[in-house]
């Protein structure tokens, strides 16, 4: 008789492995930071820590490939704006006045909200990395986070050179964390010079660590780009030689067939943002294109001040309708496929899928279970369609990472989050003090 430390039961078990395998009656055992069982219900299975599924799903946890986790003190901030005046006439100059405190309380606030919403693996770009990977740590959430590095002075490092500088001690900090992975994070390519890319590009490749940036995400950017180097974004970064697999693009709305060509050919992975490409009609990316080509592709909310929310459960059914009504087909991105996208295509996009975004003997605990006994979930025919389609991250009702429980019954475990809603609140002043002055 085996014995478990944690043991899932009765529940309909989404595998999104190979074949997409669904265990019915399933049963999922876990032992230390990993899953040890997966199969029909036993009794021959013992454990410290039984929880009951109650006939719900037990799915995968859900993985944010993009987001700007302590921009959660944004939310509501600016909205209804195009991109570039709500960058620099709200996002830039408040951002100028944050420190490394305001940057953990809002990524606290983040982890709060994404742990409670199925996600349990978030992918970071923003300023003050340091507290991000600190928060993340602290409420035990898997992710991949990278300093932002432009060309003007960070109100965090200063100047470019101690932006290396800080990303290489990041580096060099977390390295072989359980959860925190670090990745080096140029903003983007009408913010950073082509030295500043190359440099970047030249970092990721010493560390062997994944280079991140937004790429083609509105007409106005693409503008920019012909103009000061003649060419579009993907031509743009193919000369800089920052085209291959360690690459993950973020948006990249605004591609034609040939730049997908390119992307394909060298394995450029994609992170997919339709709810904030929709509220900053910066448009509708062409995923089905993509697919098609083979890319990998995986799904981000972006951050909050764009979206307004981290909940991946709605950024799957935008992901699905957007596309079908760009294309006027509604059989382009089924359920399984989106679903896919918000778990392991996501994970091997960010280049962990050998750990995690799918539920595999072996392979790290990360696992969330949705409670379907709801009148919106009844009844079922198809458990696919009622994630990506009916459900939404209040539905979650366990969330599991590294083996670890960090909700149980809609309690989180790891946060208190009273004490960080209250210190949300009291930075949320000092934004409006900032934006007064």
């Amino acid at each position: 008789m085996s014995h478990m430390d944690i043991l899932l039961k009765n529940g309909i078990i989404l595998t999104m492995d190979r074949a997409n395998s669904i265990i019915k009656n399933g049963c999922l055992g876990i032992v230390g930071d990993s899953i040890a069982f997966l199969g029909e219900e036993t009794h021959q299975l013992q454990a410290d820590k039984i929880i009951d599924a109650n006939g719900g799903i037990i799915l995968p946890g859900l993985i944010n490939g993009h987001t700007h986790a302590a921009m959660s003190l944004f939310r509501g901030l600016a909205d209804d704006l195009p991109l570039m005046e709500w960058l620099n006439n709200y996002i830039f100059p408040v951002e100028r006045r944050m420190d490394g405190d305001f940057v953990y309380t809002g990524t606290m606030l983040s982890c709060a909200e994404m742990i409670m919403s199925g996600t349990t693996t978030f992918c970071d770009m923003y300023l003050f990395e340091e507290e991000v990977a600190r928060a993340a740590s602290h409420a035990q959430l898997r992710c991949i986070v990278g300093e932002v590095l432009y060309d003007f002075p960070s109100p965090c490092y200063g100047i470019l050179e101690n932006g290396f500088k800080y990303t290489e001690s990041l580096i060099n900090k977390w390295h072989n964390h359980p959860l925190v992975s670090i990745a080096v994070e140029p903003h983007s390519l009408f913010t950073c010079s082509p030295e500043l890319l190359v440099a970047a590009n030249q970092m990721a490749a010493r560390y062997n660590v994944p280079l991140i940036i937004h790429v083609a995400e509105t007409l106005q950017e693409l503008a920019e780009i012909r103009k000061k180097y003649g060419v579009k974004p993907i031509k743009h970064m193919k000369s800089l030689g920052l085209l291959g697999p360690r690459l993950i693009a973020d948006h990249c709305v605004h591609i034609d067939e040939a730049d997908l060509a390119t992307m394909a050919e060298y394995g450029v992975k994609i992170i997919h943002n339709p709810e904030s490409n929709m509220k900053l009609a910066s448009g509708i990316a062409p995923v089905h294109k993509m697919l098609s080509k083979g890319i990998t592709v995986g799904l981000g909310t972006d951050g909050c001040a764009s979206n307004n929310d981290l909940d991946m459960f709605t950024e799957m059914d935008m992901a699905s309708k957007l596309q079908k009504i760009q294309t006027m087909d509604p059989t382009v991105m089924d359920a399984v496929t989106v679903l896919r996208m918000a778990t392991i295509e996501g994970a091997k996009a960010l280049g962990i899928g050998h750990k995690t975004g799918s539920l595999e003997a072996g392979k790290k605990a990360d696992v969330i279970v949705v409670d379907t006994n709801k009148p919106h979930l009844t009844p079922m025919y198809n458990p696919y369609s009622h994630i990506v389609y009916s459900a939404s991250g209040r539905d979650v009702v366990h969330t599991i990472i590294n083996g670890k429980l960090v909700m149980e019954a809609r309690h989180l475990l790891t946060i208190d989050i009273e004490e960080v809603m209250e210190r949300a609140t009291e930075k949320s002043l000092y934004v409006k003090q900032w934006l007064s002055q």
